[in-house]
């Protein structure tokens, strides 16, 4: 009976031990180094687009998933001006909001890239998760490119796949 006391005993204190691992997507890069003011008399186009994310693809059925790891990146196209980004929120597969990852204007100078991670372990989005980015940009300047990078590796195996953003406004 000491025996199973103690081993229990032993498993609690163990147990008790673990820490959770922080899910990176929910604490993204500190958004604040990179905050920007908009002046209203800049003639900056306006742009909204679309990001299609997969953070769980179906394996074998509909009733297997897979979950992926996803680098959404964040690039300025441009190799002289400076753009800015006032929205990047991510939704679920049923368009729900699940987060916005700053709530002030970021620069992105050029040729220069951000990223967002979506860890394996974060699977909220679903199988069709999505981002939606606003940004504004100095006209006759090439518009930002929004991708994501979706991978996961299993033993000696791997899978990896891209999307890119669509302008929708």
């Amino acid at each position: 009976m000491k025996k199973v006391i103690l081993l229990f005993s032993v498993v609690t204190l163990l147990a008790s031990c673990v820490q959770e691992k922080e899910i990176s997507s929910i604490h993204p890069e500190n958004w604040t180094n990179r905050k920007a003011t908009i002046n209203a008399k800049d003639s900056l186009e306006y742009g909204k687009s679309y990001l299609s994310i997969y953070s769980q693809i179906y394996s074998s059925s509909e009733h297997k998933t897979h979950n992926l790891t996803a680098m959404v990146s964040l690039r300025n196209t441009s190799d002289v001006d400076t753009i800015y980004i006032t929205k990047a929120e991510y939704f679920d597969t049923h368009g729900v909001s699940l987060r916005s990852y700053f709530s002030h204007p970021i620069y992105l100078a050029p040729l220069e890239t951000a990223e967002i991670i979506i860890d394996e372990m974060d699977i909220e989005g679903g199988t069709g998760s999505n981002f939606i980015f606003e940004w504004h940009a100095p006209k006759e300047c090439p518009e930002p490119l929004f991708e994501g990078v979706m991978n996961s590796t299993v033993g000696q195996q791997g899978l990896s796949f891209t999307t890119q953003s669509r302008r929708i406004k």
